[in-house]
């Protein structure tokens, strides 16, 4: 029979050994945690907040309110989150969307929120409103949709087809400003003249559109965030009548300009003859 013989030493580093494996596995266990709770928060499934710009919380004459019965002010709204959406169509939606319930109103794999903006204050304004797409994880903004209905007129937003770069059937493209930004906007709309007392109900619907060309296995398991914001902007019938004058006057200059011209023109026929 063999004879085994075991060490102080050998036994002192087995013991080392399994210290340290247990030390790195709690490590890695404590990483894991902190990282899943991270992107729980982050990529939340289907979250949609509506939000007053906070830079004019104290001028502002605008409000928001998810119920029109009980009018509940406040500065940010929440819609209820979907934590899985399959691709549908939008012949699908119900007809009744915009007026079937305010606040949350989420159906098979679609968003749907509906709110109110008011004008309390004293003075008429412009407001503008835009979608902002936070994050997109394998690329499913490819297909998605944001319909908005402002007093039940609706409005489809999609981004440009991949491949032609033109806009999607019956949409509007995804808003491609002047100036890039660190944002990136899908939507950027402007609501002229809301004058005191005036109230426009506003419905959000998100889904991922199974007629688009774009939607393909390949976003299969990508995830969207996004939020909507609402900003003032204070309307001044004096700058808007300058605005007005101005444009008269550099009409009439054109007209001016181009009486002279045909007058040197005719002056120079004449001196031909």
């Amino acid at each position: 029979m063999a004879e085994v013989i075991v060490t102080a030493k050998k036994i002192n580093r087995r013991k080392k050994l399994i210290k340290y494996t247990k030390i790195i596995s709690l490590c890695v266990f404590i990483l894991l945690t902190i990282a899943f709770i991270i992107l729980s928060l982050i990529y939340k499934g289907g979250k949609f907040t509506i939000t007053l710009d906070p830079n004019s919380e104290l001028e502002s004459s605008l409000v928001l309110y998810e119920n029109s019965e009980d009018k509940d002010e406040k500065r940010r709204l929440y819609a209820e989150e979907m934590p899985f959406m399959d691709n549908i169509s939008i012949k699908w939606l119900p007809k009744d969307i915009d007026t079937e319930k305010d606040g949350s109103h989420n159906g098979q794999d679609y968003i749907a929120y509906t709110f109110y903006i008011e004008n309390k204050g004293k003075d008429t304004v412009n407001y503008w409103y835009e979608v902002v797409i936070d994050d997109v994880i394998k690329r499913v903004d490819e297909a998605i949709r944001i319909m908005i209905y402002v007093d039940g007129k609706p409005t489809v937003y999609a981004k440009k087809n991949e491949l032609t770069n033109e806009a999607e059937e019956n949409t509007t493209p995804f808003y491609e400003g002047p100036v890039k930004t660190k944002e990136n906007i899908a939507v950027l709309e402007e609501r002229k003249m809301f004058t005191p007392g005036d109230r426009d109900r506003i419905t959000v619907v998100v889904w991922l559109e199974g007629d688009d060309p774009d939607c393909v296995n390949a976003i299969i398991g990508g995830e969207i965030k996004m939020h909507m914001n609402i900003r003032e902007e204070h309307y001044d019938p004096n700058k808007d009548k300058e605005d007005k004058d101005k444009d008269k006057d550099k009409d009439k200059n054109k007209d001016e300009d181009k009486d002279k011209d045909n007058k040197e023109e005719n002056d120079k026929e004449k001196e031909n003859e």
